[in-house]
């Protein structure tokens, strides 16, 4: 029970990854606030949660790009347990496939307010809460191309990149009052996502990343349960101090960062930073 008597607010909980961090949260004990766009599904997910004691679990239809719905969510957050230990930023989309200069404007503009606007949002509306309690954990959602180019998925790969960066930008901010900030990189999952790719065919993802998504729908992909595990991991006290950091929960060893949380501390291992020649041994003209 890691994170018994904490309080966890977690976007996009309705179904994939979401869904599973809701019920490893549930099954380590945390009171849930779950907010999703598609209500009845969040409903049915949120009545099928474990309950333990007198641990709660709210819910509501929220779309996390819409401020009104961002304020709906900390005001049943305040109303139900009156704080927040945890946020998870998990709700996200694709946006348009297919080569950025074709994509749909609006479609392209869309996935940033849900992917990087959403996210800022919600941490806007919960971190004064945090501040109150000086202490608390931000978990952000990153994923394929904010390490490397994604083409065809332009949107969401550069809104991911851009959550990355906020992830360390606010982790210095928000260090004296003991909140940590960290992103997750979940590995290829078997979601919706795969199913996108997928029903948009070769045309439009390129042939190759493609094939890759047939392997992967194929091979399986990586645990969810595994992300999940992570998601816990960074939102318990056992990875007090550990932030600013993009954290793979398939290649990383994070079960051992406690071991190393000076040295994580002290360096710039886990983040995104430009390479520059001598990093690669390249001789320099003056």
């Amino acid at each position: 029970m890691k994170l018994k008597n904490r309080v966890a607010v977690i976007t996009g909980a309705n179904r994939g990854l979401g869904e599973v961090i809701a019920r490893t949260f549930a099954e380590e004990g945390a009171g849930l606030v779950l907010a999703a766009r598609d209500g009845e599904l969040m409903q049915r997910v949120a009545q099928s949660l474990p309950h333990a004691g007198d641990q709660r679990v709210e819910w509501l239809q929220a779309d996390v790009s819409v401020s009104r719905d961002i304020e709906a969510i900390r005001e049943r957050a305040i109303a139900s347990f009156g704080r927040v230990d945890i946020l998870v930023n998990n709700a996200g989309v694709y946006g348009p496939i297919g080569s950025f200069e074709d994509a749909d404007w609006q479609e392209w503009v869309a996935a940033f307010n849900v992917n990087l606007m959403g996210t800022v949002l919600m941490s806007r509306a919960i971190v004064p809460l945090m501040k109150q309690q000086q202490y608390g954990k931000i978990i952000n959602l990153s994923g394929g191309g904010a390490t490397a180019p994604l083409p065809r998925f332009s949107a969401y790969a550069a809104s991911k990149a851009a959550v990355v960066r906020f992830t360390e930008t606010i982790a210095e901010e928000l260090a004296a009052s003991h909140i940590d900030v960290n992103a997750i990189a979940p590995g290829a999952l078997n979601t919706r996502f795969l199913d996108q790719v997928l029903e948009a065919g070769p045309d439009r993802t390129g042939d190759e990343f493609y094939q890759r998504s047939l392997k992967q729908r194929d091979e399986g992909g990586a645990p969810l349960k595994l992300a999940a595990e992570l998601a816990v991991f960074l939102a318990s006290s056992h990875s007090d101090g550990i932030s600013g950091r993009l954290i793979s929960a398939v290649w990383d060893e994070w079960r051992r960062f406690p071991e190393w949380r000076e040295q994580i501390r002290k360096s710039d291992v886990f983040t995104l930073r430009r390479i520059v020649p001598k990093d690669r041994g390249w001789e320099q003209s003056h």
